[in-house]
């Protein structure tokens, strides 16, 4: 199996979706016969050789965070770019992987309704979205932390499974998911440590701090 995959988070190769790929990957690569390919959607210099590189794939994997439950403007610009392969017969295969701050997957299911239709109108067979929430820290965490947490096996496992099936495997894409929505304490005791160990000492920083409850854009009647 040919895999080509686009990383779509503006930090490039020091980005989180990076680090989620690099297990799925490793677990894909598992079975010998498979290749992959790997492109980074932050060099819009390259955006011309993107959309060659989505012609002629056989399998597709998309992978980029949301901020503020949006995605990124290169990823936008690169699913426009693909407007004149829409319909085209022996598109590839597509499937994402959709990774957020935002511990709970909700915030994220818009955007995967989003990319389901976003397949169907390219004409390619939709192979589902994978979402992570709560991965921003994990770039600064350390690595046994992380090894606890237990979610880089998960993604290695997938990667496997992918690499064998041509499929995400649904049990794991479920649990990875997990929390699909925070109870009212969950909620409350993550507000207080985000605020207090991250929001807070960021605005501060950024000297916004007295401007964190502002709505610029409430339209006043």
């Amino acid at each position: 199996m040919k895999l080509t995959v686009f990383n779509g988070s503006p930090r490039g190769k020091g980005s989180n979706t990076k680090i989620l790929l690099e297990h799925f990957i490793n677990g894909f690569m598992t079975n010998e016969r498979n290749t992959f390919e790997l492109a980074y959607l932050v060099r819009v210099k390259d955006s011309d050789a993107f959309v060659k590189l989505f012609q002629e794939a056989e399998q597709v994997l998309l992978a980029f965070p949301l901020y503020t439950d949006t995605m990124p403007a290169v990823v936008k610009t690169f699913i426009e770019s693909l407007e004149p392969l829409c319909g085209r017969k022996g598109n590839p295969d597509i499937g994402f992987i959709v990774q957020s701050s935002f511990p709970e997957a909700i915030h994220s299911r818009y955007v995967e309704r989003y990319l389901e239709k976003l397949a169907v109108r390219l004409g390619c067979r939709y192979k589902g979205t994978v979402i992570k929430g709560g991965v921003e820290a994990i770039r600064g965490t350390p690595a046994w932390l992380n090894r606890k947490r237990g979610f880089f096996k998960s993604f290695y496992e997938l990667g496997k499974s992918f690499g064998q099936t041509g499929q995400f495997n649904k049990q794991i894409a479920f649990n990875l998911a997990k929390p699909e929505r925070y109870s009212k304490f969950q909620f409350w005791v993550y507000r207080l440590v985000a605020h207090n160990l991250y929001w807070n000492p960021l605005l501060k920083k950024n000297t916004a701090f007295e401007k964190r409850f502002a709505q610029p854009y409430v339209v006043k009647v």
